[in-house]
């Protein structure tokens, strides 16, 4: 390295995944100050196969909603056990945090540019499979699908690939999540073992919160149940918001429901609370297929993943929703739980990871290659504790292409068409995204280094000529 870099360019080279060296050559990764246990680096080494896999799917879900995770304001005895279970992800980020182009991440494990999902309810192009029939192709193992889908359409018993055994009832989680889970438990309970299989259970929930948003577009003027007053969880510290925002940003809030009455600060507390109401009813479905897994005797010979589509504002920035690439809206919760091959109750604080690794991750332990051009990259080594080339940042996308974000391990770069406002945050320091630092001379070739990563990432993308935006209008000169 140049003795001429900077404290500010040093810090975005840092590998996307470190590791050390254990005596006798061992590999094992350090995460939040604690190394993974050397024996699981040695048994995976046999690279070992799950009998079933498990994708749970969220929706909605903020990456911050877990109480073994930290979260004071939820009960989640289900989340908490799959977390405590298996190895978790704080730097997790959705690839497009809205509903149906994220979900074309994730079940592709290539960008939603690239899969011509750039707004919701459009199909995945034809010519990149998806994970079933993917795994329909190149394994033994059946394949499954249960609940949202919303590519095109949000319910549905033809899925290409996957074989429906629930298509949900209408678009309310309260509703179809419940009839969803049900039918999981059904299939868990009934199934003969004799072929494994990969389920993908995909949960509405929390994204009632936009129909509770909708509900109470209107502020009362006052809390419409007295008794939870002292329930309701304070506002973030970052609840104001820069002014000198991208067109883009300011017109995201302005559309998006407390703008249009003037919420009270009591008002958005209450919405707090609401939210995590929400997640609760997650928590108690997804404990069904839990359980049924652990009382069938499959719990010891189940991959399970678990992650959302995009996450919620929650206020910070005075924002609701999803569509905008600030962490509350753009992180995701990232689970993996594999019974004495995954080490337990680990939280992985500095790799950050995407929707895009999914695929590939899932293909690796299926046993078979992932299709062509993945742009993420299987997680298993970190999981277990050995060491894969390095990468150092990932790239979301956002409303409908016209958006895209650069995180680097110790900044995040955001930039939209045609607007000459960028937005550059140092993550280390100011993890609520406070303080723009684009204009500030001392990180000029910080910047431009993010600008050319994000250059460089865009030159490598299949993007189909008809989509939106597909000129590459992104970097700064």
């Amino acid at each position: 390295m140049n003795k001429n870099t900077t404290t500010e360019q040093s810090a975005c080279l840092v590998n996307r995944r470190d590791f050390i060296k254990l005596s006798g050559g061992a590999v094992a990764l350090l995460a939040n100050g604690t190394l993974t246990s050397n024996v699981f680096a040695a048994r995976q080494s046999r690279k070992e196969k799950p009998k079933n896999i498990l994708l749970i799917f969220t929706d909605q879900q903020h990456i911050d909603t877990i109480a073994a995770g930290g979260c004071r304001h939820v009960q989640t005895p289900a989340l908490d056990r799959l977390k405590n279970s298996g190895v978790s992800f704080t730097q997790s980020y959705s690839a497009n945090p809205v509903c149906s182009p994220a979900r074309s991440c994730v079940l592709t494990g290539r960008t939603s540019s690239e899969t011509g999902v750039f707004t919701n309810g459009r199909p995945i192009r034809s010519d990149i499979p998806n994970l079933g029939q993917w795994f329909s192709q190149q394994t033994d193992y059946e394949t499954f699908y249960a609940g949202k889908w919303h590519l095109p359409r949000t319910y549905t018993s033809n899925i290409p690939g996957f074989k429906v055994i629930n298509t949900g009832i209408g678009g309310f989680g309260y509703l179809c999540d419940t009839a969803m889970s049900r039918a999981c438990e059904g299939f868990v309970r009934n199934r003969s073992k004799s072929k494994p299989f990969l389920l993908v259970a995909s949960f509405m929930q929390p994204h009632d919160i936009c129909e509770w948003l909708r509900l109470n577009t209107n502020d009362p003027g006052r809390l419409r149940y007295s008794e939870l007053a002292e329930q309701l969880p304070k506002l973030p510290s970052n609840f104001q918001f820069d002014t000198n925002e991208p067109e883009a940003v300011k017109k995201t809030r302005l559309t998006r429901d407390p703008f249009k009455t003037g919420w009270s600060k009591q008002q958005w507390r209450y919405y707090l609370w609401s939210y995590y109401r929400n997640i609760e009813h997650l928590d108690a479905e997804i404990g069904r297929i839990l359980q049924a897994l652990k009382d069938c005797g499959y719990a010891k010979d189940t991959l399970i993943v678990l992650t959302s589509d995009h996450g919620e504002g929650l206020a910070h920035h005075q924002m609701v929703r999803k569509n905008t690439l600030y962490d509350e809206a753009a992180k995701v919760p990232l689970l993996f739980s594999w019974q004495g091959h995954i080490p337990e109750n680990r939280t992985d604080t500095t790799h950050l990871v995407s929707g895009l690794d999914i695929m590939p991750t899932l293909c690796d332990y299926a046993g078979i290659k992932p299709p062509k051009n993945m742009r993420g990259e299987s997680l298993r080594p970190i999981l277990e504790g050995r060491s894969i080339p390095a990468d150092n940042f990932i790239v979301t996308e956002v409303s409908s292409n016209t958006g895209r974000m650069v995180r680097t391990p110790s900044f995040k770069y955001i930039v939209y068409k045609d607007n000459s406002i960028e937005q550059f945050f140092d993550m280390r320091t100011d993890p609520g995204e406070t303080k723009n630092l684009a204009e500030k001379s001392r990180y000029a070739l910080v910047l431009a280094e993010h600008r050319k990563m994000l250059r460089d990432w865009e030159s490598r993308l299949d993007v189909p000529p008809n989509a939106p935006n597909a000129d590459a209008w992104w970097h700064k000169a």
